[in-house]
């Protein structure tokens, strides 16, 4: 029996290709945090307002408790998971949430993305996707979180499998990006504020969305440009903060690559030019707007 050779290993692929792959992609997974076909079905089981983003990404993990969720969603105030787990569980089991997550997801993108969610395009990309997240299952190690969303059963129907597909990617992105915020000695709320810093996001929906007071975030804001890391009085990354934040994103990118290895650089470039139109209507059908405060 003879050893590998340096052909049979797949080819290196940029980083840079990945991060293009996963954003292209991005709103047709994430989008399901905020259609109202969501948050009805989710009331409907009983599990209302907040609780149902907590109850429904973390169902795949099973009747959890808050702390193993305030430890892999990183960045949320604990109280907000405390206060939907294990709660939840008491008026749905982990099963008929991710029953009711999936439904969700379908009647979304249909109504997102009209007849397209039955066109070729759709079921290419679902393909693309799908290959990369079985080929991510093969590195469940220190990604706790992408590993329970891994192991769930696949739809049969291309748009729940692309959906799926991009669920799990991202799960997979998302620990390894904790990961490297943990090594670059950031906290969760830390990590949001040098997020709203770098202008991306502004940092009331970060501070709301998370369930941060606004004591809390200024506590941080303080912490961070005794660090050296912001700077100015509406707070904006230092040199230095610009630097570390791209080294985080460096990293996330370079751990999210052995997902992409089945696909190449050529799938990557085919899943993005794929995505970028359904993002678009994704977008455009409201799919993205933020809930009602609750």
């Amino acid at each position: 029996m003879t050893g590998a050779t340096e052909t049979d290993k797949p080819a290196a692929i940029d980083p840079a290709l990945v991060r293009q792959a996963w954003r292209s992609a991005e709103p047709v997974h994430g989008m399901i945090y905020f259609v109202p076909e969501a948050q009805d079905r989710y009331a409907a089981l009983g599990i209302t307002g907040r609780d149902g983003y907590f109850a429904s990404r973390a169902a795949a993990l099973g009747a959890v408790g808050a702390e193993p969720v305030i430890a892999m969603f990183f960045n949320f105030n604990p109280r907000l998971v405390t206060a939907a787990l294990p709660a939840a569980w008491a008026r749905a089991t982990p099963a008929a949430v991710l029953a009711a997550r999936r439904e969700a997801a379908g009647a979304a993108l249909a109504r997102g993305l009209g007849d397209a969610v039955h066109g070729p395009e759709v079921a290419e990309a679902a393909g693309l996707a799908r290959r990369a997240a079985e080929t991510a299952a093969a590195h469940p190690q220190g990604r706790p979180l992408f590993a329970a969303h891994a192991a769930l059963p696949w739809p049969e129907q291309p748009h729940l499998v692309l959906w799926q597909a991009l669920t799990v990617l991202r799960e997979f992105r998302g620990d390894g990006h904790v990961a490297a915020l943990l090594l670059a000695g950031l906290t969760g709320l830390e990590a949001l504020v040098l997020h709203a810093a770098s202008g991306e996001v502004p940092a009331p929906i970060l501070r709301r969305t998370r369930g941060w007071s606004e004591e809390q975030w200024a506590g941080a804001v303080g912490d961070l440009r005794g660090r050296g890391l912001i700077e100015g009085d509406e707070p904006v990354l230092s040199a230095e903060g610009r630097a570390q934040r791209d080294g985080i994103e460096a990293a996330t990118d370079r751990l999210a690559t052995p997902a992409y290895a089945e696909i190449g650089a050529e799938g990557c470039a085919r899943l993005a030019e794929l995505g970028r139109p359904l993002s678009r209507a994704v977008v455009a059908a409201g799919l993205l707007t933020l809930p009602p405060r609750t």
